[in-house]
């Protein structure tokens, strides 16, 4: 396979971190505690930059809305994931989560590891899921949307 023959998520690099940083302030505001589960606003910072990923690739017609979202939402992952490890301490309030059952025995440290290499993992899951979920629709949508008008 030539380089050229690869396929592309359709936009830039930079596009695609840029659409997935704007899910990022919701991270941070989450785990300083500003903004709380359940509210209107927790609901904007969740919803509102999925629905923006969507509307772009929809109207940049990528030539592959789902390869391009997921891209997007694994980036999203990693912003999760670095968020959430880096304000660890301040989300926790100096009360870390520990391990139960069998594992309550583990060393803190130990289980800190643990509970810190799942929390990284559910950050990029999350994220991907989100972007593949995102990019289902939007592949959905421009299937039903009319084929843009050709330029001569």
């Amino acid at each position: 396979m030539n380089v050229h023959d690869r396929p592309t998520p359709g936009l830039s690099l930079p596009a695609l971190v840029l659409l997935a940083l704007i899910a990022a302030p919701r991270v941070v505001l989450h785990d300083l505690g500003l903004i709380q589960e359940g509210t209107f606003v927790n609901a904007l910072f969740v919803f509102v930059p999925p629905l923006v990923w969507i509307a772009v690739v929809l109207w940049r017609r990528v030539p592959d809305p789902f390869r391009t979202l997921l891209v997007v939402g694994v980036l999203y992952g990693v912003v999760l994931m670095l968020g959430h490890q880096l304000l660890w301490t301040v989300a926790h309030e100096g009360d870390p989560p520990t391990l139960g059952g069998d594992l309550a025995d583990l060393s803190p440290l130990v289980q800190q590891v643990v509970i810190r290499v799942f929390a990284a993992l559910s950050g990029l899951v999350t994220g991907a899921v989100v972007g593949a979920v995102c990019g289902l629709v939007a592949w959905g949508v421009s299937k039903a949307l009319p084929e843009p008008a050709t330029t001569r």
